[in-house]
């Protein structure tokens, strides 16, 4: 994880300076910011690959700074939460952020969660003929990570890019709840299948032309989800 840039958002001085302090030693660039403003400023100058934000902050809180970086920028972001405060876990993935860990935390689990996430999000490199896929009015470029829905961007999280891609990679496929967690954000996950809900219900909000009645991601009844194709 050597190189990696990481943004920390809290501000609690000494906890930002304990995190810090770990992620350099193993080599990440940590930048800090001690609010929301200070936070969103960074995020716009700089290119992160990963952005720790505490979700109750001075000036703007981590939910408006997480939903304005999102109308920007696709970088994973970890949500700082209060233990066992389930809406807050909501809400942040409402939001866009890609994960949450709960105060007070070990700081090997955060290290842990950071390096899965980036693993999971650095841009693959696939065979040229798959680099990118197209369904009808929906393109995605997976070398890009970036998804287009009638020749017009749309913005995706990392995590919802990944479902998406998954998903059209394997056309009618059915897959749990369960198994879309464990496939997208790791058998070590610790939240429930509620994440995987929120992030289709976005996805759909975002791709599809009436996000009540899919074209591209359906929902099997007491099964799961999968991409309809249309070919």
């Amino acid at each position: 994880m050597a190189g990696k840039r990481v943004l920390v958002v809290d501000d609690e001085k000494l906890i930002v300076k304990g995190i810090r302090f770990s992620l350099e030693q193993d080599n990440m660039e940590v930048d800090c910011a001690y609010d929301g403003e200070e936070a969103l400023e960074l995020a716009h100058k700089n290119q992160y690959d990963i952005i720790l934000l505490d979700v109750m902050l001075p000036k703007l809180n981590g939910f408006e700074v997480c939903q304005q970086i999102r109308e920007f920028s696709s970088v994973p972001i970890i949500m700082l939460t209060a233990k066992g405060d389930d809406m807050d876990k909501i809400l942040g993935l409402e939001y866009g952020a890609d994960d949450y860990i709960t105060k007070p935390f070990n700081i090997l689990e955060v290290k842990a969660r950071i390096k899965a996430i980036i693993r999971r999000t650095e841009v693959k490199k696939p065979n040229k003929e798959d680099s990118v896929l197209e369904i009808g009015s929906l393109k995605i470029d997976c070398d890009g990570r970036r998804a287009y829905v009638n020749r017009r961007e749309v913005g995706l999280t990392a995590k919802e890019f990944e479902v998406l891609e998954l998903l059209m990679r394997n056309p009618n496929k059915v897959y749990s709840r369960e198994k879309l967690l464990q496939m997208v954000w790791g058998s070590d996950y610790p939240g429930d299948v509620r994440t995987v809900d929120v992030h289709i219900r976005r996805l759909r909000e975002k791709i599809e032309e009436c996000p009540g009645e899919p074209k591209f991601v359906h929902t099997k009844w007491g099964v799961g989800y999968y991409f309809m194709n249309m070919e």
